[in-house]
């Protein structure tokens, strides 16, 4: 795999940008299209390797999944009960979200599924989602203490039973992995969260007809008869993809970007909010609803930023966009304190480490702490070129080209991962210069 090169640009941003699917709405719109018994048509849905990783498995549990494009898809499951044994393992490749959520959906289920992933997923710890499930009653093994790939669901001795789960932490794949498994057991289910995080799973359950009951951060629910599958569903674009474009047409002097259709759900948002507490120049254009999804288009101009602070109450809205908020921070004047962001540790790498290893390289000005960064940005700085290390991580390694955009210019190793989550960002990128 050849290394990425990427130059500094000597022109502002201009022009507009489609962002791709979103990648949590297309996860579930496939799996919870297996769950019901008509066809769902898919659209926009994004083709990257993770989404497609859902793709696979779904198919091997009994869902017949038609690609009409490399963006659109026709869903058609055999009911709430009607998933079925897998003839081989299930691969989960890169995704956390499709381990954590098919743990919960498949936890119930009377038959035995073994789940593997790519060398990186093998090394994140389960143990947070298989501990609410045991609770339940499902009977899930794994190594490394029970927490880690290879990962076995065994059928539990009887039908799982619904708890009220207070999490320690504030995560959309927990809560949604504790849901899907409410799905199919007795009582009630609720689960309970410090802060409130993504609700794209609340909010297709109720696409789907599910009742769901709301009381602070609390979410209740019971196992319904059936699902019922909506027509279509229109995945919105990915504000997480939309976030390096965000970042890159603030920093870059003379830039003017329109990012098309981006779903701007308020559990996802914190990324403008951190921006234009930054001072950043962004404006929501042509609002409108895609399904049960908000969504608009972005105009985002250069701007002088100047730095922040921000911690745990807002990190459910945006800890996937720390990298890219990171580069913002090296160009804002003055001091930038992230904190509540110790979920960095157990991403696809220890983020927290590689945006201190890697970003310094480019301009020494990040501090890692146990639990976030302080970054000490501003025009006094010297940017240099380097040769930066992704760890295979698509966040960074996407990150990283904003950031030799921006500066000075970057080499990039391991620079294909961005297939994860934004399969064409370097032809994207390209299109700019």
């Amino acid at each position: 795999m050849a290394n990425r090169v990427v130059e500094k640009i000597k022109k502002g941003l201009r022009g507009e940008l489609t962002i791709p699917g979103d990648k949590s709405v297309s996860h579930r719109s496939v799996m919870f299209s297996a769950l019901g018994d008509t066809p769902v048509r898919i659209t926009n849905f994004l083709p990257s390797a993770d989404c497609l990783s859902t793709v696979g498995v779904m198919r091997s549990l009994g869902a017949r999944v038609d690609i009409i494009s490399p963006t659109e898809l026709v869903v058609t499951g055999n009911g709430l009960h009607g998933l079925r044994e897998p003839e081989t393992v299930l691969d989960a490749g890169n995704s956390g979200t499709t381990l954590r959520l098919m743990m919960g959906m498949l936890a119930p289920q009377n038959f035995v599924s073994v789940f593997t992933g790519d060398s990186s997923l093998h090394k994140r710890p389960m143990g947070r989602v298989i501990k609410p499930l045991s609770l339940m009653g499902a009977n899930i093994a794994g190594r490394a203490g029970n927490t880690k790939l290879p990962i076995t669901v065994i059928p539990a001795a009887g039908r799982l039973q619904g708890i009220t789960y207070e999490m320690p932490v504030a995560s959309a794949q927990v809560k949604s992995a504790i849901l899907l498994a409410g799905l199919f057991a007795d009582g009630t289910t609720i689960v309970v969260e410090p802060y409130t995080s993504r609700n794209h799973t609340e909010l297709m359950l109720e696409a789907f007809g599910v009742e769901l009951g709301y009381k602070g951060t609390a979410i209740s629910l019971q196992a319904p008869e059936k699902l019922i599958a909506p027509a279509e569903i229109i995945v919105p674009g990915d504000i997480s993809s939309a976030a390096f474009w965000l970042v890159a047409a603030s920093v870059i002097p003379d830039s003017e970007l329109l990012l098309k259709n981006v779903g701007i759900n308020p559990t996802r948002t914190g990324i403008l909010d951190v921006l234009q507490a930054m001072g950043a120049d962004i404006s929501l254009l042509n609002k409108r609803c895609s399904g049960s999804e908000p969504v608009a288009d972005i105009l985002v101009r250069s701007a002088r930023l100047h730095g922040t602070s921000f911690g745990a109450d807002i990190m459910p809205r945006l800890v996937d966009e720390i990298p890219a908020i990171t580069v913002a921070a090296m160009f804002a004047e003055g001091e930038t304190v992230i904190t509540g962001a110790g979920e960095l540790r157990v991403k696809e790498t220890d983020r927290i480490q590689a945006i201190s290893d890697q970003f310094n390289k480019l301009c020494p000005c990040i501090t890692a702490t146990e639990d976030g960064l302080i970054i000490r940005g501003g025009s006094g700085h010297k940017w240099q070129q380097g040769t930066c290390f992704s760890y295979d991580d698509h966040r960074i390694a996407m990150t990283l080209a904003i950031a030799g955009m921006a500066g000075s210019g970057v080499e990039i190793e391991q620079p294909d991962c961005v297939a994860i989550s934004y399969p064409d960002f370097y032809e994207e990128m390209m299109k700019l210069y």
